[in-house]
């Protein structure tokens, strides 16, 4: 149920109102992204890895928002993936040395695309809601490919530069080398996290929630629910062409696979993989996914066969994912715990 707004009692201040800004970072989830960011450093010795592990990460967050929080099973991700690397490939490749205004611009791409891509597929549900964005997934896919003067069809946009950060156009900060590119990262998807949890804790994301769990009820309370789906696709349009900008700038190249049904379905499975409607379950999903085909691609060529399996097992014995998991285990050595501390205090 969605909670409604009551008038504090007498005496109480409007201060101790709740609000998500403040306790954004009170929760856990906050935290062990901060302590991932600073963790695959030392983990990783290769900075592209790294970039990676945030790029997707981000992805999935975009993901997350709409199957995690609205209930809504999208394979149009691709879409705005490809559309941000495109967007920030164009403009930096045309005389814009600004890496602010390529990341603007695919932010804003991505936002777009997926207000067009929500104002029709909503209007469905079900599998004729999925059918629609497997449709538009095809059909970009299609002008992306047909428009090689813009996107260079088959072969991408392809010696896409990283300018440095700059100030009024005065380079203040190279992003050359793959660790200080990391670091840039690593500031945007911290911010971009914190932005989500506030989501997640106010009005709207509860709303969200109320629509993943019973459309008919929350509709029944007097929201919209169709706006509200559609402000969900745009924000997660946005994160996910920002992830798009990101990835084409750490590249190099803007590939046409970039907004291929692949890159939908991979995104996908990482937020499946981590679990939905925990935030920084899609981390531990891009993470999982990103490292474990780094490592076994250099074993096995077909190492896509066990990410099939492993993502059975994950639907048939974990559905909350590897966060579900990690609250299982948590809660049985909690348990295991409480069980040794009264057998101590009987004896």
């Amino acid at each position: 149920m969605i909670e409604s707004s009551k008038p504090l009692p007498p005496g109480t201040a409007a201060s101790s109102r709740p609000r998500p800004w403040r306790g954004a970072w009170q929760r856990p989830e906050g935290w062990l992204a901060v302590a991932v960011v600073c963790a695959l450093p030392v983990a990783l010795s290769s900075g592209s890895l790294a970039t990676e592990v945030l790029v997707f990460a981000l992805a999935a967050l975009g993901c997350n928002l709409l199957l995690g929080y609205t209930g809504l099973l999208s394979f149009g991700q691709g879409i705005f993936f490809g559309l941000g690397s495109y967007a920030a490939g164009l403009v930096l490749t045309h005389g814009v040395a600004s890496v602010t205004a390529a990341l603007a611009a695919a932010t804003v791409l991505g936002a777009v695309a997926a207000a067009l891509v929500g104002w029709f597929s909503i209007r469905q549900r079900g599998t004729y809601f999925v059918m629609l964005t497997l449709a538009f997934g095809q059909l970009f896919y299609f002008l992306a490919y047909t428009t090689p003067d813009l996107t260079g069809g088959d072969n991408g946009l392809l010696d896409i530069p990283r300018p440095a950060l700059s100030l009024f156009g005065h380079p203040l900060v190279s992003l050359e080398s793959p660790w200080r590119y990391y670091g840039f990262v690593a500031v945007l998807f911290v911010a971009v996290f914190w932005l989500l949890l506030r989501v997640s804790r106010s009005v709207f994301g509860r709303t969200l929630l109320a629509i993943r769990d019973n459309e008919a009820r929350a509709a029944a309370a007097g929201y919209d629910v169709k706006r509200f789906k559609l402000a969900a696709f745009v924000l997660s349009g946005a994160v996910t062409g920002l992830a798009g900008a990101l990835h084409a700038l750490m590249t190099g190249i803007a590939p046409l696979s970039n907004i291929d049904y692949h890159t939908s379905e991979m995104i996908l499975v990482m937020t499946v993989i981590g679990g939905t409607g925990n935030l920084f379950a899609s981390v531990l999903g891009a993470a999982f996914y990103v490292l474990f085909a780094d490592w076994l691609s250099t074993l096995w060529p077909r190492w896509l066969l066990l990410l099939g399996l492993v993502l059975i097992a994950v639907s048939l014995f974990m559905q909350r994912g590897l966060w579900g998991l990690g609250e299982r285990v948590a809660a049985s050595l909690r348990r295991g715990a409480r069980t040794a501390t009264t057998t101590g205090e009987q004896q």
